[in-house]
C-alpha cells in the first residue's frame, strides 16, 4: 500500500492549483483522497501503485460519482498540471448535443477523425458529464451524439492507442440502459473506472 507521505506533496499541489482555479473553498476531503490518489497514480505513471490498484496506464479514465462531488474540477486541475504533451481537451457532452443540432455529423468527425496533435495523432479528449446530453436532431436526423462518438473513439483506441476520458454521474447499469450493452462493453476496454464514494459531499453547496 502507499505510504501517505509519498503523495502528500502531489496532493498539496492539486489542492493549491484547485484553489487558484476555483477559489479558496476548493479542497480534497479525507473521504475523497483515495479517489484523487488513483488519478495521481495514473497521471504520474506510477507503475507500482497503478498495478496495485488495478489501473492500466494504457487506458483512459472514467471518473464517476454523485452530482457536485468535483469530477469536472479535478479533471480540469489535472489537465492544467500534466505535462504539455498530455494536455487534453475538456468538452461538455451537452454542448456537443447543441452543436450537432446546428452542424450535424461534422461534429462527430471533429472529435473522432479531425483533431490531431503535433504528432498527427487524434487528441486525447475528456467528454464531461456523460449522460447529461439530450438527444438532438439535425434536419430530421435524431441521435444521441455520444452514442455516435464513443464507438469511433473506441476504434481510435484500438488502432493507435488514442485515449479518451469521461466524467459521469451514471452508474454502470444506467450507462447500459442509455447507450446499450455494446458501448458499455467497449467502455470496459477503454477506461479505468475511478469512482468517488457514494456519500461524497456536494462541493457546490
Amino acid at each position: 500500500m502507499t505510504n501517505p507521505s509519498e503523495y502528500w506533496q502531489p496532493l498539496q499541489t492539486v489542492i493549491k492549483k484547485g484553489k487558484e482555479m476555483y477559489g479558496s473553498a476548493f479542497n480534497i476531503t479525507e473521504d475523497d483522497q483515495p479517489t484523487v490518489l488513483k488519478l495521481l497514480y495514473w497521471f504520474l505513471e506510477d507503475k507500482q501503485q497503478a498495478a496495485a490498484h488495478n489501473i492500466c496506464l494504457q487506458k483512459g479514465l472514467l471518473l464517476c460519482g454523485p452530482i457536485g462531488c468535483g469530477k469536472t474540477a479535478l479533471m480540469q486541475v489535472m489537465r492544467s498540471l500534466c505535462r504539455p504533451e498530455w494536455r487534453f481537451l475538456v468538452i461538455p457532452c451537452h454542448r456537443l448535443a447543441l452543436d450537432f443540432a446546428l452542424e450535424g455529423h461534422a461534429v462527430v468527425e471533429r472529435y473522432t477523425t479531425q483533431p490531431v496533435n503535433s504528432k498527427s495523432k487524434p487528441l486525447t479528449i475528456c467528454f464531461d458529464d456523460l449522460g447529461f446530453e439530450p438527444n438532438t436532431a439535425h434536419y430530421g436526423n435524431n441521435c444521441n451524439i455520444m452514442s455516435q462518438i464513443l464507438p469511433l473513439r473506441y476504434e481510435l483506441f484500438l488502432e493507435c492507442g488514442t485515449l479518451t476520458h469521461l466524467t459521469t454521474n451514471l452508474n454502470a447499469l444506467e450507462i447500459e440502459e442509455r447507450y446499450g450493452n455494446r458501448i458499455r462493453s467497449r467502455m470496459r476496454q477503454m477506461f479505468n473506472i475511478i469512482a468517488f464514494p457514494k456519500n461524497s459531499t456536494d462541493k457546490r453547496k
